[in-house]
């Protein structure tokens, strides 16, 4: 416990977007005193967090004074840069995730190498430099390739699907390090969330399906629908023993693809994550509450769900930025049904909060969570 603080340990948490927000929630119930670094006071997190400090990540200087007095340092995004966080655990603070499991979070190229060192399942991929490189990729594993960022991409950004060299040169253009991935024929897109603590505790949550719309999740469905228990199992394994090699302290969200062919890794994240947000009202530890567990090093909490089946949509910004005048019917229609809002100026195609529904009829529990999801951005009846 922090000598700065009598009434209980300090987490600083790198960001203040609304995954710092929702942190804040279950800080309040476990006795945590949580600080951000915000960029600007009107941020998500910043308006609601006591202990808000203003400063830029990418400046060692706020960052070493910002985790001056905190029990554990951790982050709501993956873009600090890594020699900063190394300095930082140098000079003695509990940063978590360490700059040497976070790099996986950061760099898709560093992470495709050393998942494939241990046998994690991925698609074929290549670091590549220009179109030749790519052409090459492509007569081995045929058209189309993806092409994606190595750093810097998510929701979709950074990520292009090339069917021929024009659209590789148009994609290199822009001269961002991209690296290759053969194009995955898959079924379905799934994630599994695991949190691992500093002494090695692990614990899953049940598989989840995320259904993507132009490269953003619109809803979770919890468990996965129709998946198999050993492939849910298998899915699993593989995400806890990733948060092993690579040494997770915290969060570890997978992102994967489900094939005819079996499981293959997708993408990495080393934090809350929105494949998770159905957890606040649909699992006995949220995972923010289990973000803060583990960070802190504290005996994780049950992952179990609260309900037989748990549907998350995301609300998308629309052209008509006053949510709140439809406030008042959704609650009415579906005295169940859950929202969240994360504080943040509406903009077409903008997650500005989601809603969660629970029950035990995936196709009516689904439907409710849609109906409100839209009826609260458009107006419109579904």
């Amino acid at each position: 416990m922090s000598a700065n603080s009598p009434i209980g340990p300090v987490v600083g948490m790198v960001g203040a977007g609304q995954l710092a927000r929702m942190t804040q929630q279950s800080a309040i119930a476990l006795g945590v005193e949580l600080r951000v670094l915000a960029n600007t006071s009107d941020e998500s997190a910043a308006r609601v967090i006591v202990d808000t400090r203003l400063g830029d990540y990418r400046e060692l200087g706020d960052l070493r004074e910002f985790a001056t007095g905190c029990d554990a340092i951790t982050f709501d995004h993956e873009h600090v840069p890594t020699e900063h966080i190394r300095a930082l655990a140098a000079e003695g603070y509990a940063v978590r995730p360490g700059a040497d499991a976070l790099v996986h979070a950061q760099d898709k190229a560093v992470m495709r190498e050393r998942l494939t060192s241990f046998g994690a399942p991925c698609p074929a991929w290549a670091r590549v430099s220009g179109v030749e490189d790519v052409s090459a990729f492509a007569a081995e594993h045929g058209w189309p390739v993806v092409l994606k960022a190595i750093r810097g991409g998510y929701d979709g950004r950074g990520v292009w699907v090339c069917r021929t060299p024009a659209d590789v040169a148009e994609a290199l253009s822009g001269g961002v390090p991209l690296m290759v991935e053969a194009f995955v024929p898959f079924e379905r897109e799934l994630a599994v969330l695991v949190a691992r603590s500093p002494h090695g505790q692990g614990v899953s949550y049940p598989v989840v399906e995320t259904v993507q719309q132009d490269g953003i999740c619109v809803e979770v469905l919890a468990p996965a629908p129709g998946l198999d228990p050993e492939e849910a199992a298998e899915a699993q394994r593989i995400a806890l023993q990733i948060a092993h090699e690579l040494g997770v302290t915290g969060l570890l969200a997978v992102e994967m693809f489900q094939t005819a062919d079996g499981l293959l890794v997708n993408e990495l994240a080393m934090r809350p994550h929105n494949s998770g947000h159905w957890t606040i009202d649909g699992s006995r530890t949220s995972q923010f509450e289990q973000h803060l567990r583990a960070v802190l090093d504290l005996p994780l909490g049950s992952p179990s769900m609260s309900a037989p089946v748990v549907v998350m949509a995301n609300l998308l910004g629309g052209d008509d930025p006053d949510l709140f005048k439809r406030y008042e019917h959704v609650m009415a229609h579906d005295p169940g049904i859950k929202l969240h809002f994360y504080g943040k100026e509406v903009r077409p195609g903008r997650k500005i909060g989601h809603v969660t529904a629970v029950g035990d009829d995936l196709e009516k529990v689904r439907a409710r969570a849609r109906h409100a999801a839209v009826y609260l951005t458009t107006g419109e009846y579904t």
